[in-house]
């Protein structure tokens, strides 16, 4: 074999591998109900975008993330069209190993990720020269803190309190 010809397969051989990853998802065992999309990336993201709004206990934190969750979903069904298809788009690039290539530079699923992992890639974006990022950034963090304030339960961190009617009982 001379060194032409060992050069080219082990090129040849590099790209089919890279390909294969790229293309390779692997089956994992999470139930994910086919009418909540995206509820396991938003569990991610919500820890990194609300970092000291969550309660510390481990029940009543994961309790505001379902509610987060569930406002998640609601405010998405209200948006815009326009607006929902856009969303949509970013939301499966993050959960595809090659939309993560393109947005963050890195195939690594964010399900591996660590929290600082993802808060420092949430921070480049919102610093980024490119207004594509910027407008990433800015669609999640809009969303999460919409959807977490919507709830009347996370008022109390705003010290906010409902407001009474007169006449009307509560």
């Amino acid at each position: 074999m001379n060194r032409r010809k060992f050069l080219l397969t082990a090129l040849g051989g590099t790209a089919a591998l890279a390909l294969g990853v790229s293309l390779y998802q692997p089956q994992l065992d999470l139930e994910v109900d086919g009418d909540k999309p995206h509820r396991i990336l938003f569990s991610l993201l919500l820890p990194v975008l609300l970092d000291g709004a969550l309660p510390e206990m481990s029940v009543p934190r994961d309790a505001a993330v379902n509610r987060t969750l569930d406002a998640i979903e609601a405010t998405i069904s209200v948006l815009p069209a326009s607006q929902r298809d856009e969303l949509e788009q970013l939301l499966n690039l993050l959960e595809n190993r090659l939309g993560l290539l393109l947005l963050t530079g890195n195939m690594t699923p964010l399900l591996l990720r660590s929290p600082a992992e993802l808060a420092n890639q949430l921070e480049s974006w919102r610093e980024s020269g490119l207004a594509l990022f910027n407008q990433a950034y800015l669609g999640l963090r809009e969303l999460v803190m919409a959807s977490f304030y919507s709830c009347p339960e996370h008022w109390s961190l705003l010290n906010y309190a409902k407001p009474e009617l007169p006449g009307i009982k509560s």
